[in-house]
């Protein structure tokens, strides 16, 4: 692995491209020096797409969406993240809407699935060419839900904007019964890899920072 130059710090940020707030949160308890900026990306999956490629594909679209950015805010890396819910081979992305949202609960209830997060990072030396990607996966186990629990919780509103329809990391945590796997990557990017990764590329050269 090349050396990078300078290496990562405030005045040289992570670039995040995601407008994710749980992604940022993560990276901020790592006292990651990071700055966001969303990313754009076709998430519906194409025709017969499969999980791997639909998650290369998207990530590779949010890291062209926000590789002119890296120059604006001094970025010394960028990082992008796409996150999917998978039952059997079904995509579970965002729900459409209320009753979206209760169906693909209703299909967790009371098995097992898998979450997939993939990650990409590139350097500011050629911020649009990946520099590392990784899948991490984990399997979440669902208790069974009852109709009036599916129903509540979609009406809360907390699952609308995340891949599953809920969050394991608020209210959705009623119904996980327990992680095979890494917790960030359920949440939206998984600090042990994503740390790894950083110092493998020498994004960073120690950690903590």
């Amino acid at each position: 692995m090349c050396y990078l130059g300078r290496l990562m710090d405030h005045p040289r940020p992570l670039l995040l491209g995601s407008g994710s707030p749980r992604r940022l949160d993560i990276l901020r308890t790592l006292r990651v020096p990071v700055v966001a900026v969303p990313a754009q990306a076709n998430e519906t999956p194409r025709s017969d797409e499969r999980p791997a490629p639909y998650l290369e594909r998207v990530t590779r679209e949010k890291l062209a969406s926000v590789a002119h950015a890296a120059a604006t805010h001094q970025a010394f890396g960028v990082l992008v993240a796409d996150t999917i819910v998978l039952v059997d081979t079904e995509i579970l992305g965002k729900p459409r809407d209320f009753d979206h949202a209760v169906e693909m609960l209703a299909a967790l209830s009371g098995r097992a699935h898998e979450v997939w997060t993939r990650f990409v990072l590139a350097s500011h030396l050629e911020p649009s060419i990946p520099l590392h990607e990784e899948t991490v996966r984990s399997q979440v186990f669902f208790r069974s839900l009852t109709e009036g629990e599916i129903r509540g919780y979609a009406a809360s509103g907390e699952g609308m904007d995340k891949a599953g329809a809920y969050a394991v990391q608020g209210l959705g945590s009623f119904a996980v019964r327990r992680i095979e796997g890494s917790y960030g990557n359920v949440v939206g990017l998984p600090a042990c890899e994503v740390v790894a990764a950083l110092l493998s590329t020498r994004l960073i050269d120690r950690f903590p920072l």
